[in-house]
């Protein structure tokens, strides 16, 4: 019965508490804001608010939120009592500051809120009995043992999933490592096979005089003529410094070395996409895999390590004129056959140069064989891909001519851009029709057989560049100042086929690797890939400087080749990001070699880049006027 009275009695104890503690901390508490209530308002069903935030509560659902019973405005009463205990409880609160801030204490300090629960303890811990006193250590020592056991809980739970993700991720890091170590060794395999093939099928010379024995006289003779010229050239090779195949190949390792973490991202986006992920590939015999990925970077491999240097060829001059006027080169171009060149820039004029006689002549100027006088600087050319006399041409006034390079002339005239017109191309497909970009934000279409332009895009910002696909008639693409590049279809241009974003600046040009793929220059000093089916550019370029100015850009297909404003060309391999050569052009010199340089000559950049295609030679021009035929050996 004691027992029982002892429980009852702590029951009610208990409830005292929770009653005392809800009372002294959150009476005063609106249950909507959680603040001191402002204006207390007491609702038909018994729970009160600040005013402003029942009327509000009551306008969104018309419920109490409390006990959801449905209210409305006449449903609500002042509760003039909270009122007033909230008005003291605010003077104290008030009085305590006061009291802290002159004794110099920062801040407020009001009681903790287990004042409360102190304060009764202190008060009723006469009238507990021990049975009482029993009772709540025994409930209370259990919550503590519940209370910690629940915080311990909580802590390694999540150190539990930490450790859990973290060894997820390793486990993944692991599974790829060994799969990528897997694939290392069967690709390892496969060469090694390749190496005893070549090795064991190779002729060699000691078989050729053992079979010689054989042959007829006149036919022996032969043969031993090419014997001895093959050992002559082997010895040659042995004696010649830097020529030996020993030496080519240590230039190519060190190369190879120098660009190692290039290599080795380019060897797994080639080779282990087509492996890792396909189960099929994996349980396969290793040297019964189609090694095509492997092929692929073999070529990769050899294409970037077969070039050593830029060596010039010839040097010409834009403008050897007495006086230092303006020369910067704008554009270069090859035509159809690679037999000619044009040449032209700022002197409003097109130079054509015969590249065979370039090459041939050891003079120090050459001359034009056609030359022909715009009435504008001129900002690009572009040959036809079909007729060998026709090129056309954009310039600083907006004009697109088209010009009679046989004749010397100007055949037609397109005045429609309303500002300066900064590209033109020819397209290789149907090479009656021509592409300009303009600062009026608009590229516009011609025809050799129209007068004006027959269809004109809406850019919306500064077009710095465009050029067709060069494998059909109605793609084409263009950069602008809107830092993208934009691939149009042109039977459908009310909007893109793709807006290529990852530049920072303007984009100065776009040219075309092959059909898919896209490379494009900005003055970001960057050079960045694309594919026309993905909108993520594949890759950056980065080495050259390019902030403000044209610099040029030109490419081979795998081969990418960008002026830049420290007066050098690099050259990039399409498959990697630094730079595989560069070039540095010298200082400017005019006729007259005692004229002294301008302080501006300081500022010299490379201004255009051409590739003379289905060939190892580029040439470039800088802003002085100094052209350069180089090429990669």
């Amino acid at each position: 019965m004691a027992t029982g009275e002892a429980g009852s009695s702590g029951g009610s104890v208990l409830h005292g508490i929770g009653g005392t503690i809800e009372d002294k901390n959150n009476d005063f508490l609106c249950p909507i804001c959680f603040e001191l209530i402002d204006e207390a308002h007491i609702t038909r069903c018994g729970h009160t608010f600040c005013y402003r935030c029942i009327t509000k509560s009551l306008e969104v659902n018309g419920r109490c939120p409390k006990c959801s019973d449905i209210l409305g405005q006449q449903d609500i009463f002042p509760n003039f009592l909270l009122n007033e205990l909230v008005s003291k409880y605010k003077t104290r609160i008030k009085g305590v500051a006061e009291l802290n801030f002159s004794e110099g204490k920062k801040g407020i300090e009001i009681a903790p809120p287990n004042d409360g629960l102190r304060d009764f303890v202190a008060t009723e811990s006469a009238n507990l009995t021990l049975p009482d006193v029993n009772v709540m250590l025994e409930v209370l020592i259990q919550r503590k043992q519940l209370l910690e056991a629940e915080s311990c809980a909580a802590q390694n739970k999540l150190l539990h999933e930490f450790l859990q993700n973290v060894l997820q991720q390793k486990e993944e890091r692991d599974r790829q490592l060994h799969n990528e170590i897997t694939l290392i060794k069967k690709d390892m395999e496969i060469v090694e096979s390749i190496l005893r093939d070549v090795q064991m099928n190779c002729p060699r010379v000691e078989s050729l005089k053992a079979s010689g024995a054989n042959d007829s006289e006149q036919i022996s003779d032969i043969r031993k003529e090419m014997i001895n010229m093959i050992n002559n050239i082997d010895s040659n090779m042995v004696k010649s410094d830097g020529e030996t195949l020993s030496s080519s190949l240590a230039i190519r390792r060190k190369r190879m070395h120098a660009h190692f973490d290039d290599f080795v991202q380019c060897y797994f986006d080639t080779r282990a996409k087509e492996h890792l992920f396909n189960p099929r590939t994996q349980s396969q015999d290793p040297l019964s895999q189609t090694s095509s990925g492997l092929d692929i970077f073999r070529e990769n491999l050899v294409k970037f390590s077969r070039y050593n240097s830029l060596r010039p060829l010839a040097t010409l001059n834009y403008s050897w004129e007495i006086f230092n006027n303006p020369t910067i080169v704008s554009s270069i171009e090859f035509d159809k056959d690679n037999e000619f060149f044009a040449i032209a820039g700022v002197t409003k004029r097109i130079k054509i140069f015969d590249y065979g006689a370039v090459i041939r002549d050891t003079v120090d100027i050459h001359y034009p064989c056609v030359q022909m006088v715009s009435d504008s600087k001129i900002s690009c050319i572009s040959w036809n891909s079909y007729h060998k006399n026709k090129l056309v041409s954009s310039d600083y006034e907006g004009i697109v001519a088209v010009w009679d390079t046989e004749a010397g002339q100007k055949t037609k005239v397109f005045h429609e851009h309303e500002k300066r017109c900064w590209s033109v191309d020819f397209n290789n497909m149907d090479s009656r029709l021509i592409a300009s970009g303009s600062d009026d934000a608009r590229v516009k279409l011609w025809s050799l057989n129209m007068d004006y332009s027959f269809a004109s895009l809406d850019a919306k910002a500064n077009v710095c560049c465009v050029k067709f696909n060069p494998q059909s008639s109605h793609h084409l693409a263009f950069g602008s100042a809107d830092h993208c590049v934009h691939y149009y279809d042109l039977r459908n241009m009310k909007e893109a086929l793709c807006v290529f974003k990852g530049h920072r600046k303007a984009v100065s040009y776009v040219k075309f690797l092959n059909k898919e793929e896209i490379v494009s220059a900005s003055t970001d000093s960057q050079l960045k890939m694309w594919n026309i089916n993905n909108p993520h550019y594949l890759r950056s370029f980065v080495g050259h400087v390019n902030e403000k100015n044209f610099v040029g850009l030109a490419t081979d297909g795998d081969y990418i080749v960008s002026g830049s404003e420290n007066n050098a060309v690099y050259v990039y391999y399409k498959r990697l990001s630094k730079q595989l050569l560069s070039y540095k052009f010298g200082p400017a010199r005019s006729l007259l070699e005692f004229q002294e340089r301008r302080e501006e000559d300081l500022n010299e950049f490379v201004s255009a880049v051409c590739w003379r295609q289905n060939s190892n030679v580029i040439v470039a021009a800088n802003s002085q006027g100094l052209i350069k035929i180089l090429e990669l050996v």
